[in-house]
């Protein structure tokens, strides 16, 4: 072969495996790639979460204090920071001052003098919104006893329920067992009381075919359209829902409007009894994505 030809064909080879190098992403570590592309869809909006300290206030805001839930944790900025390629939310074992401490109160916001535990939740509420289009996020997840990390959107209009819940991703124990959960919530005629779409899956069907599961980042994906919404993990369908059999008693439907994405870690609740996990629990985020119909 002449020797022009065979210097042209190694550098195709050289480059080829450049680029089969680059694509290739360790399980245990953040994705440093470009997002990809999906035929026919374009990226709308992304986090990479490669800065360094706060997570970027022109996409993110904070919840503070006792929010829901009954929860033991005072959300706090504190303990959201970007840092190595991700966001990492770290609940913590410490007293925190509940500036609103009531003595005497019977509401659980109010009567409780010090959180035991602080965590951190952040949402795109009035940053960013979206309706319709595939969402991915590439998270770890710790899975201690006493962690409830979650990955959710909320509808921009009416109170909860009737503004539509999408989990994406709920961790926590249910009856005592660890669980993996994708759900969709919407309003009934009684105020504050859902209608549940729910799917709970044990986290030993996960571990049993892969024992270092929980070592590992995994991607939560929801695909929306006018007419359905599916979640999956690691490409594996957990639940779907058909968007005709979602609408509240007014007529009204919670999952034709714009969402908003809420990332959060509490601590206990449905998480379970945290006294004897070990501290900080970490769940870290490497990136958010959405992509949309071109």
């Amino acid at each position: 072969m002449n020797p022009i030809k065979i210097k042209a064909v190694l550098l195709i080879i050289f480059f080829f495996s450049i680029n089969i190098c680059a694509q290739k992403t360790d399980p245990s570590s953040p994705d440093f790639n470009n997002p990809k592309e999906i035929q026919g869809m374009k990226l709308v909006w992304n986090d990479e979460f490669n800065n360094h300290g706060k997570p970027d206030s022109a996409n993110w805001i904070y919840e503070n204090g006792f929010v829901r839930n009954q929860e033991l944790q005072w959300y706090r900025p504190d303990n959201a920071n970007c840092s190595n390629g991700l966001l990492t939310i770290e609940g913590r074992k410490e007293k925190v001052k509940n500036p609103n401490f009531i003595a005497g109160s019977i509401n659980w916001k109010t009567n409780r003098e010090y959180a035991e535990y602080s965590a951190a939740s952040i949402q795109t509420h009035s940053k960013k919104q979206w309706q319709f289009g595939r969402f991915e996020i590439r998270a770890r997840i710790d899975t201690a006893c006493g962690a409830w990390p979650a990955i959710w959107t909320l509808g921009i209009s009416k109170e909860w329920p009737a503004n539509g819940e999408i989990d994406i991703m709920e961790f926590y124990r249910f009856k005592g067992v660890p669980t993996v959960l994708a759900n969709f919530a919407w309003g009934t005629g009684q105020r504050w009381v859902a209608k549940w779409d729910d799917l709970k899956k044990p986290l030993s069907d996960f571990t049993a075919i892969d024992p270092d599961w929980t070592k590992k980042f995994h991607i939560w994906r929801m695909d929306w359209n006018k007419d359905s919404i599916n979640l999956f993990l690691d490409d594996q369908l957990m639940n779907s829902t058909f968007l005709n059999q979602t609408i509240n008693p007014d007529g009204f439907n919670p999952f034709l409007q714009p969402h908003y994405l809420l990332l959060n870690l509490a601590i206990g609740g449905n998480g379970g009894a945290p006294s004897k996990s070990r501290f900080p629990i970490r769940y870290e985020i490497d990136y958010v994505r959405v992509y949309q119909k071109k």
